[in-house]
């Protein structure tokens, strides 16, 4: 295995075992609520709006657009592969090269769906929240991060 493939390997193992055991590289004090308060209270921090969420809504426009292509180009697929199953089986004997544009075709829309999903849906688009009174971006947050404040929990809307 080659070493930079090694190394993407075990940044992303390292990533989903701190977002699991929620380990935080430098955390911060929390902010101290008052008990009556505590159980209303949700922390949000100011999101700016970068490029990828402004290119993530743009897209979600789109979506069902979207996804009616995602079907028609994997029917379109299904038909190639079927088509390359049917060819063999005519033959009756196995031709590598037959499966060998059904196999790119598979890679490229595999990867084109990653892609797509990867622009969609990026962090800040699960955890985007408006506030009662405001226009700015919110996102909801930990105690913890730096720049949070607590609110109310009435008056945060998704």
């Amino acid at each position: 295995m080659k070493p930079t493939m090694m190394f993407a390997i075990m940044m992303l193992t390292a990533i989903v075992l701190m977002t699991v055991f929620n380990i935080q590289i430098a955390p911060t004090e929390p902010i101290a609520l008052s008990k009556t308060v505590a159980a209303n209270a949700l922390y949000v921090c100011p999101a700016a709006v970068p490029f990828w969420d402004g290119l993530s809504n743009g897209i979600m426009v789109l979506k069902k657009p979207l996804i009616i292509a995602f079907f028609f180009a994997l029917t379109l697929l299904l038909s190639v592969w079927a088509w390359a199953l049917y060819q063999n089986l005519l033959k009756d004997k196995f031709i590598r090269d037959a499966y060998k544009n059904p196999w790119s075709y598979t890679k490229i829309l595999f990867w084109t769906v990653v892609i797509v999903l990867l622009l969609m849906y990026t962090p800040n688009h699960f955890r985007s929240v408006q506030l009662t009174g405001t226009n700015t971006n919110w996102v909801l947050c930990d105690s913890n991060t730096p720049g949070a404040k607590a609110v109310n929990a009435d008056n945060v809307h998704d």
